[in-house]
């Protein structure tokens, strides 16, 4: 897909190398900059209205009333966050999003969860640009506590991500995965 005429945001979402260079690249910053006002004023809500409100704001979407977050939540950017119906979100997670996170219905997600789109070149001269791929958590999956979910991978439906596990590649649906890199240890029956 050619996206030299899209702008910086819809290169974003599209994955691949951005630059920081790249004419666009302000804008990104701009959001970031108002994320991080918001986030303060988010991770310093003790109500579940109000957190929800200020995560519309963050999101530029609203958070449906099924759908609950725990603070503290941490997201650097917030625009390329899409969230579904009745999803639990726990303490402490962090969405780096980038490059684009989707979580559909019925999703669970343990405390102190990293979704993370964004990655950098290995060669250094490049290792400042980053690398962007999306993440998809597919309906009815569970992400356990302090898991990991890397660039570019898709959660199957009805899965599993045990504690602590890190996930570099997709998961398909009923199973269970674990470990460092993550492994399916199980078929759900």
């Amino acid at each position: 897909m050619n996206t030299d005429n899209l702008d910086i945001f819809s290169r974003m979402l599209a994955g691949g190398l951005i630059r920081t260079d790249d004419p666009g690249i302000s804008k990104m910053w701009d959001v970031v900059s108002r994320t991080l006002e918001l986030s303060a004023i988010l991770n310093a809500s003790g109500n579940v209205e109000q957190t929800r409100r200020l995560l519309s704001e963050i999101t530029g979407k609203e958070i449906d009333r099924s759908t609950m977050i725990f603070v503290p939540f941490y997201t650097n950017f917030g625009r390329h966050i899409r969230l579904g119906k009745n999803i639990f979100i726990n303490h402490a997670c962090t969405f780096l999003d980038l490059g684009g996170i989707t979580i559909e219905d019925h999703v669970q997600i343990g405390p102190k969860v990293n979704i993370i789109t964004e990655n950098h070149p290995v060669e250094p001269s490049q290792r400042k640009m980053l690398d962007l791929e999306s993440v998809l958590v597919k309906s009815n999956a569970w992400i356990g506590a302090a898991a990991t979910i890397l660039p570019g991978v898709t959660i199957g439906e009805n899965a599993i991500v045990a504690a602590n596990a890190v996930v570099n590649k997709d998961v398909p649906a009923n199973t269970i995965v674990g470990g460092v890199p993550a492994k399916v240890i199980k078929s759900i029956v």
